[in-house]
């Protein structure tokens, strides 16, 4: 159970993140995939990850401690890949930034990619998902908006998905299906979160 959730920084280059000594969890998907929302639904807490109209709004890896009294972890909230209209030193910079945090933060154990279920494989989601693959990073999928979906066309994209995705993996991730504004899906992400987090950092990881 996620009992409480507060920001904690935000950094421009992973070597500034908070100390890992907790355990932690990233978001990150396509510009306006609704991450920042879906954040602030899991965690029960309106307004933590800042959301807005436009895309690209996150430029910084941010850092939020979930249940700082109980049992801490972190949630973190990294840039949405792909927004053209950023500049290309923009992009180059959240691109760098995102390729060291995920192979260099040594107490990050799952990153979950968020994709919109509204739309068929994007070549820029399947080629970040190929690359996670080839870094031996694990990861989780995260459908968002699915409740903009007729339920046929949502079960036609999963699938279209997956198959996909079997063209490079022998088996698929763990995949979640969406919904920040009615909550579906929430239960199961939060209990796969909890499950993630509960067990402790190996100490070679400090």
């Amino acid at each position: 159970m996620i009992i409480s959730a507060e920001f904690v920084k935000s950094s421009t280059d992973w070597s500034k993140c908070p100390s890992p000594v907790f355990p932690e969890v990233a978001f990150i998907g396509r510009s306006n995939v609704g991450k920042s929302s879906l954040i602030n639904r899991v965690v029960n807490k309106k307004g933590l990850a800042k959301t807005s109209g436009r895309p690209g709004k996150t430029q910084t890896i941010n850092h939020f401690i979930i249940n700082e009294e109980k049992k801490p972890w972190y949630l973190v909230d990294l840039p949405g890949y792909g927004y053209a209209k950023a500049s290309k030193s923009s992009r180059e910079t959240w691109e760098t930034f995102i390729v060291d945090y995920v192979n260099k933060r040594t107490n990050l154990l799952c990153t979950f990619i968020l994709i919109d279920s509204r739309h068929e494989p994007q070549k820029i989601d399947v080629d970040f998902i190929a690359q996670m693959g080839e870094w031996e990073i694990p990861f989780a999928l995260v459908f968002t908006k699915a409740d903009k979906m007729k339920p046929g066309g949502l079960e036609n994209n999963l699938k279209v998905y997956k198959d996909k995705l079997l063209e490079y993996f022998v088996e698929l991730p763990n995949i979640f299906v969406t919904s920040a504004d009615n909550g579906l899906g929430k239960d199961q992400l939060v209990k796969f979160l909890e499950e993630l987090t509960r067990a402790p950092l190996p100490k070679s990881m400090f």
